[in-house]
Order: structure tokens, then sequence, then C-alpha cells
């Protein structure tokens, strides 16, 4: 910017007569003038206009000292001086006053917001300023009449210390020319979000949207209206862009989409539910909306939850709602598990809070306060949490996480209702930051952007296309949609009950969390559940992985038992061998609930659990050991295999309940060479609360050996066992017949 006294108006002297073109480039940056002519009326840009304020009067230069003055002849001299120099910039800030007005004056019809102003000189200098400048946002038409009709305008530049919106346009414009997104093949499975709306234009989703099917839900509101307006960069957009991408969004070449996504608008503009509608009843229209039809939407994803922490005593309408939809429709509900605000007064205290009342992290995740929130507890959705990506140190801030896949700052924890394990899954949601004040603040400034993950933002309100500027379980739980849909597409006529065992059997605990004692697992499986799962895991077997599962749903009454069998090859415990295997048990069960019930035994019509077999244990003593289910309590332990979470909580994670819930999974680790002949697992039905011999529960079981850490073929061996297996069983099932 020019600075001296008399520059700006010379300039004028000069200019008085010049054409449009002449005054464009002189006041006009190369970058504006370029796309002067392009520029829409509604196009938002922000500039920084430096107007000319140079008056007719000047400071003249500051005395110096003559030697032979008298002290009291300088002091007089100097006081002369420096009334002067006050008095000049008294009538400059009364020119800079008046064309202060002039300028506000003239803008007022376009809406312009001045974003800073400040004085292109050192009021202490001794030369006045010879303008001021203003930071404004406006559209396209304003900055024209401005430019064009205002005398005193002399520059418009834009700010190169700020992300502008017509820069965020022209990256925009960048990006569309360096991608190409294909919509998904017509079959492809489709994910249905609940959220906010989505930005159905924006350039990485508009492909995979099925505009004919969104719908609005929100009172008053026209069922047509499914924009995301929340700002700045939406929330349904982002979620919608967690269930296409999720961790990477490319930035160039083609992309393929795999799935297809529906839009249901259910929160305002604020994020939030009118208060008018009731959170069941909407779910509820939601799914009877999208399931049905030839193609019936199963995967929804809802990252909404109440402020407040679950209750635990009766099941909420909201989550009893969840429940019923998913057993009568077989349907899979993603729900995030809600988030602790950085920041927030009693009762609903914030991170802040508890770390200055000296609850330090992680342990104020064990507070009440800090349960998962409705409706989270739901026993039938899918709940998922959030654990950080690093420890991040940057401008003063450091990440609450110590290290990887520690439980973010923000993300609620368990146990949910009647003692039930959730979150059941975790995935990377970012984390918070605290920085060194006394009490220390928290926020996720934008320092820490390593943290956070890389989302799909919408730019309706001038907002890049990407950003890496926001954190929450919000988009944790479409990362797991994602997997469930992957499932869907690989076996579309598989059960939800199967996709939602099989993503949780492909979930482990970061590495950290193995070596600790049973204490500290006791919190582990409080706030991660049962690990991040995998994709791969959940999706494909390997050489040394296998995962056998029920195809198609089984269904259970009280009082019933079904037995597996499960052969273990003789190349696989050869004695001499003492490598370590894996074996992982999920059981994924559903049935009718009855909310006025205050236990999850009386809150389902039939409740399930499993057991296993006993290393050396007979077939007949397993069977009878499965049926005899009146007291399991003081059974002998010695041969079973070293479950982590184990059936009774004397001999596994002290006050975790493995069979509380509709998902239960376990795992043990055991040498090869100890492996049994044959591992069995029984799955039992017990009367809950209905008393109708015909009720019964459907589940689905998933089992998975699997080599640590070696590459040892594990997958054929057993494969082929089974195959042997399943024919001696047909055939003596033939002679019998």
């Amino acid at each position: 910017m020019a600075t001296g006294s008399g520059s700006i108006a010379q300039i004028h002297e000069l200019v008085n007569d010049e054409s449009h073109e002449e005054r464009l480039k002189r006041i006009l940056t190369e970058q504006l003038l370029s796309e002067w002519s392009s520029i829409q009326d509604d196009q938002e840009l922000i500039v920084d206009i430096s107007i000319a304020c140079v008056g007719e009067w000047q400071i003249r230069k500051r005395p110096k000292r003559d030697r032979r003055w008298k002290p009291e002849t300088w002091a007089r001299k100097e006081s002369d001086w420096n009334n002067e120099r006050m008095d000049a910039y008294e009538k400059w800030e009364a020119l800079k006053d008046s064309r202060l007005d002039d300028v506000e004056s003239m803008l007022s019809p376009y809406n312009v917001e001045i974003l800073k102003n400040w004085d292109n000189a050192d009021f202490k200098a001794v030369e006045l300023p010879d303008s001021f400048t203003l930071r404004i946002r406006i559209n396209g038409r304003g900055l024209r009449d401005f430019v064009l009709n205002y005398a005193w305008v002399w520059e418009v530049a834009e700010p190169d210390d700020i992300e502008t919106p017509q820069q965020t346009a022209r990256d925009l414009q960048s990006l569309a020319a360096a991608l190409t997104v294909n919509p998904p093949p017509d079959n492809a499975p489709i994910v249905c979000v609940i959220d906010s709306g989505i930005q159905e234009s924006h350039l990485y989703l508009e492909p995979a949207i099925r505009k004919g099917d969104s719908h609005c839900f929100i009172d008053g509101v026209s069922a047509t209206d499914v924009a995301d307006y929340v700002k700045p960069s939406g929330h349904g957009t982002r979620v919608a862009g967690a269930v296409l991408y999720g961790e990477t969004v490319p930035r160039s070449g083609v992309i393929d989409l795999t799935y297809w996504i529906q839009n249901a608008r259910v929160l305002n503009k604020h994020c939030r539910m009118p208060i008018s509608m009731l959170p069941a009843a909407v779910i509820r229209d939601v799914v009877t909306r999208f399931n049905r039809g030839k193609t019936p939407t199963r995967i929804f994803n809802h990252s909404i939850n109440s402020v407040l922490a679950c209750r635990t005593r009766h099941m909420s309408a909201w989550a009893t709602e969840i429940d019923q939809l998913c057993h009568d429709r077989d349907i899979l509900v993603v729900q995030s598990v809600g988030n602790i605000r950085y920041s927030h007064p009693s009762p609903n205290i914030g991170i802040e809070e508890h770390l200055a009342a000296g609850r330090t992290y992680p342990e104020y995740l064990s507070q009440p306060i800090a349960r998962i929130a409705n409706p989270a507890q739901s026993l039938q959705a899918l709940s998922v949490g959030s654990v950080a990506y690093e420890s991040v140190v940057a401008g003063g801030w450091q990440s609450l996480a110590s290290q990887a896949s520690e439980p973010s700052a923000f993300s609620r924890s368990g146990h949910g209702i009647w003692g039930t394990i959730k979150p059941e899954v975790v995935e990377y949601g970012g984390d918070y930051l605290v920085d060194g004040s006394t009490p220390p603040r928290v926020n996720f400034p934008t320092v820490g952007a390593s943290a956070y993950p890389v989302l799909l933002s919408s730019t309706m309100h001038g907002q890049p296309a990407v950003g890496q500027d926001e954190v929450g379980t919000s988009f944790t739980a479409p990362k797991v949609a994602r997997i469930a849909a992957e499932l869907a597409k690989l076996m579309p006529n598989a059960s939800c009950l199967l996709y939602r065992a099989l993503i949780v059997q492909s979930a482990k605990w970061p590495a950290w969390a193995d070596p600790l004692p049973k204490s500290g697992q006791v919190n582990v499986i409080r706030r991660l559940g049962y690990g991040i799962p995998n994709l791969s895991r959940a999706t494909q077997n390997s050489q040394s992985r296998a995962t056998l599962t029920t195809l198609a749903d089984q269904f259970i009454g009280a009082k019933q038992c079904h037995v597996y069998q499960i052969p273990i090859p003789p190349e696989l415990r050869r004695p001499g061998t003492d490598y370590d295997i894996r074996i992982d048990v999920t059981l994924s069960y559903s049935a009718t609930p009855r909310r006025t019930r205050r236990s999850s035994r009386g809150y389902l019509a039939v409740w399930m659990d499993w057991i296993s077999s006993k290393t050396g244990e007979s077939a007949d003593a397993f069977l009878h050991r499965a049926l005899d289910t009146e007291d399991d309590s003081d059974r002998d332990c010695s041969r079973e295999l070293p479950w982590v979470v184990h059936p009774m909580t004397q001999h596994g994670l002290t006050g975790v309940k493995r069979d509380a819930g509709t998902l239960q999974k376990d795992w043990a680790t055991v040498k090869s060479n100890a492996l049994p002949e044959n591992l069995s697992i029984a799955v039992r039905g017990h009367q809950g609360w209905s008393r109708d011999p015909d009720e019964t529960a459907t589940y689905a079981i998933a089992v998975t050996f699997e080599i640590v850490g070696q590459e040892i073929a594990i997958y054929e061996p057993l494969r082929t066992a089974v195959l042997d297996l399943q024919s001696v069983v047909e055939a003596e099932a033939e002679a019998e017949v």
C-alpha cells in the first residue's frame, strides 16, 4: 500500500478523465481484474478497499533544538509543534469519518459487512496517513457500483491472510476440473442419512444422491426442502460424505461410487429437531417411508442424540422404537453415542468444567454425566464412539489423547442401560485440544487440524468442498455404516443381524489396550467397546484368518438350545507347535421389546446367551451343561478357553456382563497345541417377558479363527474339516430317515 502525504492527491489530479477500463486497471489487483467481467451479482466476496484520505494540510517537520535557546523557549516550540500535529490529526480523523460515512451510505443497499477497519499508518507517526483500509464482505453488484462510482477508492485487493469466498470458489472450480465422480451401479446398496439434510449438488455427493427419494420430515417445512442449512459447513452433508468416502477423500482422478445415499432431513438449520417433533415418531416415519418397495432401504445412519446422558432405569421411547423397527423390519441403525461439549455450565458440564474440578482425561469419561446419550442405549442400534488419530502439539495447544486410538476427549462412554456394553465399536473422529492456561481452555482450534478427520463440507456458505476443521461421533457412525453397506454389496440377501455381527466380529482393541491388567481393560471396554472395526476383516477371509457364520436367520424360543460344532483339523493343533490362535465369537440377535420392563431380560420377549465347550469335554457332556441353565455361577472354569469378557464376571472383567445386550462378543487367545479337537458353541434361548411358547428370537452368529502375528495357512484346513463334518452329519441324518 502507498505511503506518504501527497501521492494519492497527485493520482486524482491526473486521472479525472480516465475511462472505466483505465480506472479498473489502476484500482484492481491482477486477479480481480481478470475475473471482473465474470463476477456474478449475488457472488459473495471479501476484499480490502483502500480509501484516499489526504487533506490540504500537512505536519511540518519537527523543530530541531538550537543550543542558544533557553529551556523554556525549546519547551514552547515543541509544545506548539505537538499542538499543530494533534490539530492535523484531528482534521484527518474528521475527513476519515466523513469518507467512512460516505462509504457506508453508498454500500448500505448491498448489505455489506465491514469486517475490519484500520489506518495505513501509526498514530504516533510524524506524517499523516494517506489512506485508510476497510475489509468488507460484499456481493458482486455492490463491488462493481463502488469501484466504478466512488471517487476516493484507490485500491481493491484480496486479503492474503484469510480464506476468501472467491478463492474458495476458484479452488472448487479447479477441483471440479480435476475430478470425475461416477454414480454407483443401479443395484448398489442404499444408506439413508437421517440428519440435517444434504447439499445434494455437492461435487462429491451429487452422483450418489437418490434425489427422487429425498424428503423433509420437519413440521411446517416443505417436504422438498432437503438442503443442509447448518452453518458454516453443514452436518448431514459431512455425514453423507463419510459414508461414501470414509477416511480418504481423493482430490483428483476418477471416483466410482459404490453406494447410494438417501436424504431424510429431520434437523433444522441449528442442527436441532424442533421441539414439536417426537423423535420416536420421526424415526418411525423415516424408516416406514424408506424401508418399502422393491428395494427397501435397510441401513440407516442416525448421527443424532440427546444432549444428556441416557437414563438407566427404563428404555426411552426413542430407543425402544429403534429396537422395534430393527426387529420387525430387519434393518440396521448405526447410531452415534453423542458428544461431551468442550465447555458447558452445570448440570450438563463440559470438558473444561471437568478439568477445572480436578477430573483428568480420560478419568472423567467414567462419570455418569459422560454416559452415552439417548438413543444410543438402544439394544438393537449399533452404537459408535470415537477415538483420536494421534497426539498433536501445535501453537500452544495439545490434544488430550496422548497416543493414537485412545478415546476421543468428547466421546461418551458406557456402560449402557442395564449394564450393556456400549458403545459396541469406535471409529476415528478426532480429538479436542487443551491449552496451557489456568484453568485450561478446551476447543478444536485450526492449528490442530491434523487431529481432526478429513470431511466433506457444504459449500452453500462459502466453505471449501473438503475440510479438516470439525470433530465428533457424528462422523464415526457413518464410517461404520460404510462397512455395513459393503457387506450388503457382497451379501445382499443376508440379514442385518449378520451385518451387525460381522462388523463387531471384525473389531479389535488397539495395541496399547491388550497388555493392560483386567482393571484397566474394564475401562477400555467401557470407552471403546469391542474396538475398531475393519473393512477387510469384516468382508474377507484370508489364509491366516477364517470366519464361519450362519448364512440365514436362525430362530430360537425360550428353553431351546442350538449347538454348533467346529472341528479343529489335526495340522492346526499338532504337538510341538506353539503359535497363538485368537478365537472370536459374536452373537447378534433381536426379539420383541416391551418398554415398561426394567431389565434386559424382562425387556425382550426372549433373551439369549452363548457358551462354549471346555477342553476335553465330550459332545454329550457339553449339551447337558448347555441345557442346564438354572445356575452357571459355580461351574468349573479350569478347562474353559481364556475368554476376555467371560460369561461369569468373577472370571472375566469385573462389572462387565457379556450377555446383557443383543450383541455378545468374546475372544480368547490360545496356543495352537492346546486347541481342542472340536470347539462347540451353544446358543441358548431364555424366557423374557413373553409367556407365549411360540415366541422366538432371531439371531446370527460368527466364529473366527486367526493366527496371531504370523502368516500360517489356516483357512483351507479349517474349511475342509468343516465340509467333511457337514457331509458326515448329512449322511447320518439320511441313514436315520
